[in-house]
């Protein structure tokens, strides 16, 4: 006689979350009050941030992981925004980089030192105007270096190179609404916006037309949110007419009903979703809530498969997620939360139980690491590339960041005020946005040439020869690092 399995295999069925110690967590920390559906919060390897209470302005924190405890309330903050910062995230590519959306119309890129701050970091290393009105999302493409999007309460999506200050592609008239949420495919070829008018949109920004299309994907008149799987499918968070919220699953292939739809509860607060292309978990953290709920994503129906829920007494803010190289592969750690209270930040670590202290290859397959699979310029030509993979055998050891510098292609200050006056000698390409902030680079001396125009075709020869001498440095950096590592391999010291 055969018996039916009432439970599902899954190596993620007894996944648990714990909080740590009280002495490491981040305390006395002004959490924002700002009635925005941000994460409020944007870890990396390296350090975690926080987006804070700030008067006259806008304000994040920028801790060193290690930093753990009181932060006394005279700590430096990354404070140049002139309104409420929205929203943060980390450039994946580069640990130390940091891009920021305010209330006052801007995006602002950030270089971090590498201990931390040490006083009040005012100075930007590069703005981004071109929206008219706050920008709620900022987001870095997964593969190319510099490509940053931002989207703004205009409903329109901006995609930026930052390493000159350009803007690529301006994607208007796509979005009759307010944008809830943004999210790049794996490769960065196309991105899902989830927008007020109740549609979820799949983009190809190079095109700039929508490739796809979902009309009233959740009922509900509140946000709803919508995040690229890796196999291209597409989760969605939101509300049913009766105000329950759902999840969702859909193929974007065809998006006439949902491959899967269940309800979970009638709280009110906005679900944000994390997804780990590694295990194919998503977590669900409900703004309000106290609970983190996580689901396995597989290719037989119901394709959403509840696995748990982590509980603890205080509702969250917001919610930080580590990227996978950052995690404690030695303790089976799958997924590790920031989770902000009112006053701290709590990080909370997702475990699967194991008695092995080896290496586990099926929880930790190749992951995304920092290194960018192709240079902005390469992906506008049309080049798509996955995420340049590393092991996480080796307790992962991070490459050396370099420093990403801004290189201007216009000498003017301000294309507007110049161009109002008498004409120069100076050349601009179409694709720079009207207002060109002030000249920047990362760490390294302002561009030549950004005062008067005359002599601008030599000081573009000189910025184009400082820019090969940089890249033929470089490459002798990643040739030595390779010829350590041959040397490590046969000596056997790996």
């Amino acid at each position: 006689m055969s018996f039916r399995k009432v439970v599902r295999q899954s190596k993620f069925r007894h996944v648990f979350g714990q909080p740590v110690k009280t002495d490491q967590c981040y305390d006395d920390i002004r959490v924002s009050r700002v009635t925005w559906d941000s994460t409020f919060c944007a870890v990396n390897p390296s350090f975690v941030a926080i987006i804070v209470e700030a008067s006259g302005g806008g304000a994040f924190l920028v801790l060193p992981l290690h930093k753990t405890g009181r932060i006394d309330k005279s700590y430096p903050t990354v404070c140049g925004h002139t309104g409420p910062v929205l929203d943060i995230d980390w450039c994946p590519h580069n640990d130390h980089v940091i891009a920021s959306g305010s209330e006052d119309c801007t995006v602002m890129v950030w270089q971090i030192p590498e201990n931390g701050l040490s006083q009040p970091l005012t100075e930007p290393v590069v703005v981004l105007e071109g929206h008219s009105k706050r920008v709620g999302i900022v987001t870095w493409h997964p593969t190319a270096r510099n490509v940053l999007l931002s989207a703004g309460c205009d409903n329109v999506v901006l995609i930026w190179n930052v390493g000159t200050a350009e803007e690529l592609y301006r994607l208007d008239g796509l979005h009759p609404d307010l944008i809830y949420s943004v999210s790049w495919s794996r490769d960065g070829s196309r991105f899902c916006t989830a927008c007020k008018d109740k549609s979820v949109r799949v983009i190809d920004p190079r095109r700039g037309t929508v490739v796809a299309e979902k009309e009233r994907a959740h009922e509900g008149a509140r946000p709803m949110r919508a995040i690229f799987l890796a196999d291209g499918k597409i989760f969605t968070t939101g509300f049913s007419r009766m105000s329950e919220r759902q999840l969702a699953l859909w193929d974007t292939e065809n998006l006439e009903e949902p491959m899967g739809l269940q309800e979970l509860d009638s709280s009110n607060g906005a679900l944000l979703p994390f997804y780990d292309p590694d295990t194919s978990v998503v977590y669900v953290c409900g703004k309000g809530d106290s609970s983190i709920r996580y689901f396995e994503i597989t290719e037989e129906p119901p394709y959403i498969h509840f696995l748990n829920t982590f509980t603890s007494k205080e509702p969250q803010r917001g919610m930080g997620w580590m990227p996978k190289r950052g995690l404690d592969v030695s303790k089976c750690e799958i997924a590790r939360f920031y989770k902000l209270h009112e006053r701290k930040c709590e990080p909370i670590i997702m475990t699967v139980p194991r008695k092995s202290d080896l290496f586990q290859d099926d929880l930790y397959p190749d992951t995304a690491g920092p290194e960018a699979a192709m240079e902005a310029e390469e992906w506008v030509a049309g080049r798509t590339a996955g995420p340049v993979l590393v092991s996480l055998r080796q307790a992962y050891v991070p490459s050396k960041q370099r420093d990403l510098k801004v290189n201007r292609r216009t000498l003017l200050h301000d294309s507007r005020a110049t161009t109002a006056g008498a004409t120069t000698g100076a050349t601009t390409p179409p694709a720079t946005p009207p207002a060109a902030p002030a000249s920047a680079r990362f760490s390294a001396p302002p561009v030549l040439g950004s005062g008067s125009a005359t002599g601008g075709r030599l000081d573009e020869v000189l910025q184009e020869v400082a820019a090969l001498r940089a890249l033929v440095a470089e490459q002798g950096q990643r040739i030595s690092r390779l010829e350590e590592q041959l040397s490590r391999l046969e000596n056997g010291h790996v």
